[in-house]
Formats: structure tokens, sequence, C-alpha cells
């Protein structure tokens, strides 16, 4: 098994301030839009987003939730063992809302399906958009596209993309792992 790196801590920091702009140059004040990160691995990728937003940009009214997609998923039952569910926290009403889901590795638009499916609970977003750190272009299943995206990565099926983050690491890091 080889790893190569795909991004260090320095090309992340770049394009999470990148991605921070461009969520500002179309919410602006964030009065109707949420932010809702995809559990487990978005919910990271979420948080960093919204640090950097209060923190640099001085946007404090940032709506920020936490979905869990586990038991939307279609192939949930299908796995060897059980499936554990992680906890959705939404505390606001996406009713009329923007929607923004975050998730790390965009790879075959399921978990993207599922998130469409399980907002819904929630109430009906009058817009959802999707911004992922990685887009791997050309494994979807299904006819999903991201909004904002932080890289473009082509690899093939057998590859995997490994996002790391010093929050629960020892740095920032994205990996594509050859098996």
């Amino acid at each position: 098994m080889s790893a190569k790196i795909l991004l260090n801590s320095k090309e992340i920091h770049i394009i999470l301030h990148r991605l921070a702009c461009q969520l500002i140059e179309n919410h602006t004040h964030f009065k109707n839009t949420v932010l809702i990160g995809l559990q487990p691995r978005g919910i990271f990728f979420a948080e960093r987003l919204v640090t950097i937003l209060r923190n640099d940009y001085g946007i404090s009214n940032i709506q920020l939730g936490a979905l869990d997609i586990t038991f939307y998923r279609d192939d949930f039952r299908r796995r060897e063992s059980p499936v554990e569910a992680n906890k959705t926290t939404i505390d606001f009403v996406v009713e009329d809302k923007r929607v923004v889901f975050i998730d790390d590795v965009l790879f075959s638009g399921r978990s993207i399906r599922a998130a469409l499916t399980a907002i819904q609970s929630f109430g009906r977003p009058t817009e959802i958009e999707l911004l992922v750190l990685i887009d791997r272009r050309f494994s979807r299943h299904l006819p999903i596209q991201p909004t904002y995206k932080g890289r473009q990565v082509d690899a093939i099926n057998q590859e995997k993309v490994i996002v790391q983050w010093k929050d629960n690491n020892e740095k920032d890091a994205v990996y594509l792992i050859n098996n």
C-alpha cells in the first residue's frame, strides 16, 4: 500500500480561506443560510470553515448543524458489520432557508443523495448547495456535482482519498492511498 500526499497543511489552509470567501460572496451575511456538516467527517471540515468565517471575516451569525445520514443510505443494510449512527444536531429551522451541505470527499454521490432525503425531515429548504474539500469527479454513480470544491482529484476506484484534520490527527493533510 502506498500513500501520496495530495494536500499539505498550508494548501488546506489556503483552500479553506478560498472556500470561506466563496461562501461570503454568495451568502453575504448568512441571514437566510445554514451550514450543515455531514457526519462523521464533514463536521470537522464544517467546524473549521465556521471558525474561519467567524474569526477571520467577522461573520458572527452562522448557524451550523450536523446531519447523520446513516439510515438514509441505500447501502446501510448491505454492510458486514452493524452500523453505528452519529448524532444529528440541527437546532434551527431549515424551512425556506438556503442550506449548504459540507462534506470532506464527494465520491459516488450516495451520501449526498441520503442527505437530501434526510434534510426533508427538518423542513423544505429554498435551495441546497454542496461544498466539498475533495471532488473525485470520475467516481460518481449519481448526477450530483458540488457547488464549491477545494480540489478536484482524478482517482481510480481502487484508490482512496483520506482526509486528516489536526483536530483529531497530528496535522491537516489529504492523502491518496493505493491499495
